[in-house]
């Protein structure tokens, strides 16, 4: 086996060398820290987040190309929108919008309500393809695998787990799926499945990778690829921000001014707030049109 990473912020890709089965292993700690920090958030939507966080980074390590991928529920109930971006070098982030009451046991329905996860898969070259599931299934684990089952026609299964470890937050889980050569069995991949069934949170959150899987699986032929960092990522800065003010209309942008005494955007992904009084704002303009800009009077 490879050497391992620490358990923290870290996706380990792994294969049964007899049994024709893939598997995965991501671990998360700060990464998903950071995301569940932006915002207020309940405990289940906490988990919600968690629980899409590691859906996301699993199957970006399914990924044969340079791209991204969107997992997005949307839904009519207390949580309308819950997203989670990642792409093939595992830079992640992620936001959920709600509103109202929310009970400490509420289950993905609960949250959602009547809604849909819609998947989008981004390459950097290529087509764009989007797939849009119905929750069917009590569990965003159980949705995923209906998923595999219908769209990709391979058998699928995942371990979906958020919690606390030493007093911090952690996302963690397993994939395992049956390669497309055709040569597993059902009963090679049930057998794993029961396998894969024990295993607990503590050890999830607190074990490498190579002990992780000898303990699951001491008995089979496991081969451990060279593990990859997962880290939280954003993108958003002060300039893209101020690319986004010079698209408004001058007059729409001076009476924001006028009225709030400068414009605050603020980055729902990582929570920073960027100000601009009006001497920000007129050298933006001043600047725009310098480079002959197109902006809108």
């Amino acid at each position: 086996m490879a050497d391992p990473m620490s358990t923290s912020n870290v996706l380990n890709r792994y294969l049964f060398e007899d049994l024709s089965v893939r598997g995965e292993l991501v671990q998360m700690d700060e990464a998903y820290q950071q995301i569940i920090s932006s915002k207020e958030y309940p405990a289940p939507v906490q988990k919600l987040l968690g629980e899409l966080l590691v859906s996301t980074t699993l199957l970006t390590a399914t990924l044969k190309f340079e791209g991204s991928i969107t997992m997005q529920l949307q839904g009519d109930g207390p949580v309308s929108l819950a997203v989670i971006n990642g792409d093939n070098n595992q830079k992640i982030r992620g936001v959920a919008r709600f509103e109202g009451d929310i009970a400490d046991n509420a289950g993905l329905h609960d949250l959602m309500g009547k809604g849909h996860l819609v998947i989008t898969i981004d390459p950097k070259q290529g087509e764009r393809y989007q797939g849009i599931v119905g929750l069917e299934g009590d569990t965003l684990a159980e949705v995923l695998e209906g998923y595999f089952a219908n769209s990709e026609q391979l058998k699928t299964r995942l371990w979906l787990r958020t919690g606390e470890h030493e007093g911090k937050a952690h996302a963690a889980g397993m994939l395992l799926q049956v390669m497309p050569d055709g040569t597993g069995t059902p009963d090679d991949f049930e057998h794993l499945e029961q396998l894969t069934d024990t295993v607990k949170n503590e050890e999830l959150f607190s074990l490498e990778a190579n002990e992780l899987l000898y303990r699951l699986y001491n008995q089979e032929k496991v081969q451990l690829f060279t593990p990859q960092p997962v880290e939280f990522y954003c993108g958003c800065s002060r300039e893209r921000s101020a690319a986004a003010i010079i698209t408004v209309a001058q007059e729409e942008m001076y009476d924001i001014l006028s009225t709030e005494g400068s414009v605050a955007l603020h980055c729902d992904y990582c929570g920073t707030n960027y100000s601009f009084d009006k001497n920000d704002v007129d050298a933006l303009y001043a600047e725009a049109a310098d480079k002959g800009s197109n902006t809108v009077h």
